[in-house]
């Protein structure tokens, strides 16, 4: 027994673990055992750097990493941002013209070969009277500034002096939709003056001191608006102001037509709505100010044009109405109600290029006679 304590002695001394830790005096925490989970994935392995190396597996919940040249799909997700409001005013439908049948030796033309984005539109050969193209041409609409027009030919009707000076006064503001103008008030200038500048630049302070000055004032020159319409045969047709600001202002396209070819009776109107670029000297205002004709095809002086104006209020949309020759072919354009800011003046160019894909023979192949 001596010599066995000897020897167990004399291992302690050496500092062997296994036997310290049952060595007698001394209390060793009992060993946790880790209970077996039971299987759900593999674990994760270890490189040999004992970095965390890409599971064999993964879970089913984990996107799929696309193999180079696999298909993938994109899930799209709508955004949050408000959706732009959108005015509906009228049904578009492409309603082009349906051929009565062409003349002979004429190249037959189909229907889709014109499309139209304008959400009316009546275009008429002037000197055949017959119909090149129509859509929606019945639909009653807000007009807007194509209102002016009117407004000059009621001027122009009552022979008033046209070097008469009009002062631009209060009357002449826009309360309905707060429009901008470059007019001070208080400013004097001539109805000629004031024609250029509703005509070219659209200007409603000068349309409605034209009207202003009228014998009577404005109503009468409004009720003289409605019944130069009425003897005009402008039967779906009314105006409440001079400016085409008031949506009031309706019309259709077939009725437009008559007043644009009866406006391009007046050579004065004729003259003012083709000029590119007016220049006014104020009066009392330093300098002078430069107004642009609202019809980009006019400014651009490639395009044989005889009448234009255009008109925009939020309630009309895009307007514009033109008499031109396209294709050696005088037309009576009238485009109402189109959503882009482009959108008319595309539709003459889109008309032109289709015009001048037609065979001589087919200018007899219009549509119908316009009644």
């Amino acid at each position: 027994m001596r010599a066995l304590a000897a020897i167990l002695c004399i291992l302690i001394a050496g500092g062997s673990p296994v036997l310290a830790a049952t060595s007698p005096g001394k209390t060793t925490a009992p060993v946790k055992s880790t209970p077996t989970k039971p299987y759900s994935q593999p674990q994760p392995l270890k490189s040999a750097s004992g970095k965390k190396a890409l599971p064999s597996a993964k879970p089913a919940s984990t996107p799929k990493v696309a193999r180079p040249g696999a298909r993938t799909s994109v899930i799209w997700k709508p955004s949050k941002a408000p959706a732009r409001r959108v005015v509906s005013r009228v049904n578009v439908s492409p309603e082009p013209f349906s051929s009565a049948g062409p003349s002979p030796g004429a190249t037959p033309r189909r229907a889709s070969e014109l499309s139209l984005q304008s959400g009316s539109a009546l275009i008429v050969d002037q000197r055949e009277n017959v119909i090149v193209y129509e859509k929606n041409s019945d639909a009653r609409l807000s007009i807007a500034s194509i209102t002016k027009l009117m407004t000059a030919m009621v001027v122009l009707d009552a022979k008033l002096p046209l070097f008469d000076e009009v002062e631009v006064n209060e009357g002449d503001v826009d309360w309905l939709k707060s429009s901008r103008s470059r007019l001070p008030l208080g400013t004097t200038l001539t109805r000629h003056e004031l024609l250029y500048l509703a005509l070219v630049a659209s200007e409603n302070r000068a349309a409605s001191a034209l009207a202003r000055s009228y014998p009577g004032g404005k109503p009468a020159f409004v009720a003289a608006m409605n019944r130069k319409a009425g003897s005009l045969g402008m039967i779906d047709t009314r105006f409440e102001d001079p400016t085409g600001l008031n949506p009031g202002n309706t019309s259709t396209a077939q009725d437009l037509l008559r007043m644009v070819r009866a406006a391009y009776e007046y050579p004065t109107i004729r003259q003012v709505t083709t000029t590119p670029q007016y220049t006014l000297a104020l009066p009392r205002e330093p300098g002078s100010l430069e107004y642009r004709n609202t019809n980009r095809l006019v400014r651009a002086q490639t395009w044989d044009i005889g009448l234009s104006k255009t008109g925009y209020i939020n309630e009309a949309g895009r307007c514009l109405v033109m008499q031109a020759a396209i294709a050696e072919r005088p037309l009576l354009i009238v485009l109402l109600n189109g959503d882009g800011r482009y959108t008319p003046f595309a539709d003459v160019v889109r008309l032109r290029e289709w015009l001048q894909r037609q065979p001589a023979s087919a200018e007899a192949a219009a549509t119908r006679t316009l009644g």
